[in-house]
């Protein structure tokens, strides 16, 4: 099967987008597949598999490769006499920024573009923690209780120590801070508006069962992963994150319940149905006096999760033969045609 897996990107997480390339690259090898690299200046290089390494791209060696552009059904590579097309189903793993903010999603529509990903919707709902947290609200769908504050405001915090303290729109832990009272909030404040201009402030619970549960939809059916219990300190700070998103070895499945796994079956396809068709998302669930909570959506989870599914690659062929079908409205011009002729024109 041809797949075009599109990473990179101008975010925070660029490095860990080429780090999840690089592991799918290893995962489906069987695929046929072309590497797009989105540079941090929006331009697209096609890269020869060969070079997936880490150090093309940091050596600056992807600006020698065919530069391309993007026209009705995929991408272009322009030459002086003639040119290419690459028109298979594109994988969307830019992590972050123009990846999961709705971006790379608006651009892949606007010019018909079959992708596997989160759609404009879906990214708004769960690239900002704050609209993620309403989105739950609306849903009827658990979270912890939390609070949000912009870089301008000065607000008195009433949620009890401990609290977590998240930049709204970004992940891989990047500039999250546990604060265990009031005398660190303010350079955990300060931290997190490096990244971001608005925060989210949740209460932290040391020693809660974490689940971590990935799936899609597609065929008539959700498809889900196995259900992970992720080994952890109290929080993946970014370089073991880094390490964490290379991973290619399937995980052992957590030991639970089968009334617990069908309870985060049913709040995964809360959360999934009417919103994120077309992507495969993993959700981070605590699980409290044997109720769940959502704790996070990844609607392009690190390597695709790919260590959570006894076979990745079928998952991800079915999910392409699978995907919604954006419909466009014939433009006719009849309105015009009706008042020139009406005008005698």
């Amino acid at each position: 099967m041809k797949l075009s897996i599109l990473f990179g990107g101008a975010s925070f997480e660029h490095e860990i987008s080429i780090v999840s390339a690089i592991t799918l690259k290893e995962k489906l090898h069987n695929f046929d597949l072309n590497f797009i690299f989105c540079d941090g200046d929006h331009s697209f290089y096609l890269i020869d598999a060969s070079a997936m390494k880490a150090t093309t791209f940091s050596k600056g060696n992807h600006k020698k490769m065919p530069l391309l552009t993007l026209s009705n059904g995929g991408f272009v590579q322009k030459s002086m006499f003639s040119s290419t097309e690459y028109k298979s189903v594109v994988l969307n793993l830019i992590h972050g920024a123009d990846g999961e903010d709705g971006t790379i999603a608006s651009l892949l529509d606007f010019y018909n573009i079959r992708y596997i990903g989160p759609r404009t919707d879906a990214s708004i709902f769960s690239y900002d923690k704050r609209y993620t947290k309403y989105f739950c609200e609306a849903r009827g769908i658990g979270t912890l209780p939390f609070e949000t504050q912009g870089v301008n405001e000065h607000k008195n915090l009433s949620l009890e120590y401990p609290i977590i303290v998240k930049p709204a729109s970004l992940g891989s832990s990047i500039g999250v801070s546990i604060v265990k009272d009031e005398s660190a909030l303010d350079y955990a404040l300060d931290t997190a508006f490096e990244y971001d201009t608005n925060v989210l402030m949740e209460s932290f619970i040391e020693g809660v069962k974490e689940y971590n549960l990935a799936g899609f939809y597609a065929d008539g059916k959700f498809h889900f992963s196995i259900v992970e219990e992720p080994h952890k300190e109290e929080f993946l700070d970014f370089e073991k994150k880094y390490m964490d998103f290379s991973r290619v070895e399937q995980v052992l499945k957590a030991d639970i319940s089968e009334e617990l796994e069908a309870k985060l079956h049913a709040s995964f396809e809360k959360v999934y149905s009417g919103m994120f068709e077309g992507a495969l998302i993993r959700c981070d669930f605590f699980v409290i006096n044997n109720q769940v909570y959502l704790n996070e959506i990844n609607p392009i989870p690190g390597s695709m999760a790919n260590y959570l599914f006894q076979d990745f690659p079928a998952a991800i062929e079915l999910l392409a033969l699978s995907l919604p079908n954006k419909t466009r409205p014939k433009v006719t011009y009849e309105y015009i045609h009706s008042i020139s002729s009406a005008k005698g024109k």
